[in-house]
């Protein structure tokens, strides 16, 4: 597994666990670092961090453009997969659109339901044309 995309799934595992314990995304990711078991890439920690300083309008994108579905809505899993994937879209400046896309879809194969790649894969690819427009 490429180490980037290893990054994606300890970054969804930080997100995720944060999310159920109803904790902060960043003292998740602190304490992990500290256990260092598994190891965090540091490309973990960006993911994480820049997910946190853009959440608002990551969760406000997500929200207007979901059709027919809310974020309460969505499984735990698949919210924060786009909200991965979405923030690679619009800020990861060293990450290809399509691989961004790509990799949340895989993500979602590996860890969500049947029915959650093409959803996904349907939302990012809308965002993504929609991206010249939207304020970010």
């Amino acid at each position: 597994m490429a180490k980037r995309t290893k990054a994606r799934k300890r970054a969804l595992d930080v997100l995720y666990e944060a999310e159920l314990r109803g904790l902060a995304a960043s003292d998740v990711l602190k304490r992990r670092v500290a256990l260092a078991d598994p190891p965090i890439n540091p490309y973990t920690a960006d993911l994480v961090d820049g997910i946190g300083a853009h959440a608002e309008r990551i969760d406000e994108l997500l929200t207007e453009h979901a059709i027919g579905w809310t974020l309460d809505r969505m499984p735990v899993v698949d919210r924060n997969i786009l909200r991965i994937g979405l923030f690679e879209l619009l800020w990861g400046d060293d990450v290809p659109e399509g691989v961004a896309i790509s990799e949340a879809v895989l993500l979602a194969k590996e860890m969500s339901t049947d029915e959650s790649p093409v959803f996904i894969n349907g939302l990012l690819s809308r965002l993504l044309e929609l991206k010249p427009s939207l304020n970010y």
